[in-house]
């Protein structure tokens, strides 16, 4: 695990094959059986992520309201990379303002996978402020940004911990 200016990567060791992992990650449809934060609640687009330029929505609920964001691919590398930058879905989420609706909010999540071996995969999950305004993320320790009480860190080992799950049944 590390934090450094505004980024954070957790690490696991998970006992499955890369190209099993990626392709759970690659499939949106997915993301709610891993997600550690409480925060997703489906996938509106379910077609498998297969380059850059590819785009998903996610069904979100967080401080009392449902909404939803687009996911923008914006790094893809079969069985060892995937990164998406999120952007506001509705108009709430958009903060009042429809032209922000689908512009990117300055911050990436992903995964990138280093295969040690046939069944081995080492799995790092990042999260990633791009923009200085939205490193208050990173500050809510307290959960405040996310459902129950779990920081930045805690939520990303515990999706880790879901994704080993789900890697290996």
């Amino acid at each position: 695990m590390s934090e450094n200016a505004g980024r954070v990567e957790v690490t696991r060791r998970i006992e499955a094959p890369a190209e099993v992992i990626f392709e759970i990650l690659a499939s949106p449809t997915r993301h709610s059986e891993f997600d550690g934060s409480d925060m997703l609640r489906g996938a509106v687009t379910g077609d498998a992520i297969t380059a850059v330029g590819d785009i998903f929505t996610i069904k979100m609920h967080r401080l009392g309201r449902d909404y939803s964001m687009i996911n923008y691919i914006v790094e893809f590398e079969p069985n060892r990379r995937i990164m998406w930058e999120p952007a506001p879905g509705d108009i709430d989420t958009a903060g009042g303002n429809p032209s922000r609706i689908g512009v990117p909010a300055g911050y990436r999540w992903g995964y990138q996978l280093e295969a040690k071996g046939n069944d081995v995969t080492v799995v790092t999950e990042i999260f990633d402020c791009i923009k200085e305004e939205n490193k208050w993320i990173l500050e809510k320790e307290d959960g405040g940004w996310i459902n129950g009480s779990n920081s930045v860190r805690e939520s990303m080992a515990s999706s880790l911990a879901k994704l080993e799950k789900i890697s290996t049944e």
